[in-house]
């Protein structure tokens, strides 16, 4: 299954995001399963693509390869023109800290810290020569300004994705990674938040994959890719 908006993103640009020939192969002797099978996949800067398919069909393992948290048996991981391949794991880490932002399934905020820490911290922890948004500014995009000194035991669970989407986007990152940000939300809620996940898109410019079971959202996403087996559809 592949669907595709009429607003697709500019496709003159270099992908945020390129994967070539990318297989992956997890297990060893006769258990090996091969996770990812020659997925192709390129993500424009600004464009919200979703991937959907049944649980292990490889998309969990497609956001671990593009995160630079698995390395790909064969095939080439391009981000905002830097292969991976060409950097040692020190600078793999440090690319995914400066480059790539994660959104997860419950938000995955520190307890101790208020909504605003939570962006604060990002930006400490990438140093002072990263660029990084502006915490206050960022809350206000994702309307939680009101919340900004809360602590996540005082949100929401729809805000506190808020939260989590202001925090991915803290240091300008040129690759977003979704997963399963409906998870725990109610229908309500869970529209709001891929509404904003795709406002955020555009807005940043970021390249944004999302992997979800919520077929309810996809139509606020560019394109919607189908997993099986390993396999990206195209």
């Amino acid at each position: 299954m592949s669907t595709t908006r009429g607003a697709s993103a500019t496709t003159e640009r270099d992908p945020g995001l390129r994967l070539t020939g990318v297989t992956l192969r997890l297990g060893d002797g006769d258990s090996v399963v091969t996770a990812l099978d020659d997925v192709h996949l390129d993500v424009q800067p600004g464009e919200l693509v979703a991937v959907v398919g049944p649980s292990g069909s490889g998309k969990s393992s497609l956001l671990a390869v593009a995160g630079t948290l698995t390395t790909p048996d064969e095939g080439t991981v391009v981000i905002d023109g830097v292969d991976l391949a060409t950097l040692s794991a020190k600078g793999r880490a440090r690319f995914r800290r400066e480059h790539i932002g994660f959104v997860f399934q419950s938000g995955n905020l520190l307890p101790a810290l208020t909504a605003i820490d939570q962006l604060r911290l990002v930006a400490h922890v990438a140093g002072r020569h990263q660029a990084s948004r502006d915490p206050l500014e960022l809350l206000a995009d994702v309307g939680m300004t009101a919340k900004a000194t809360r602590r996540p035991h005082e949100l929401s669970g729809g805000e506190r994705q808020r939260v989590g989407i202001a925090r991915a986007l803290m240091t300008k990152p040129s690759l977003l990674l979704v997963d399963e940000p409906t998870a725990a939300l109610d229908r309500a809620r869970s529209q709001e938040v891929v509404e904003l996940l795709a406002r955020e898109t555009r807005r940043s410019g970021v390249a944004t994959v999302m992997v979800t079971h919520d077929h309810d959202v996809l139509h606020h996403c560019d394109r919607v890719l189908e997993m099986v087996d390993g396999r990206l559809s195209r």
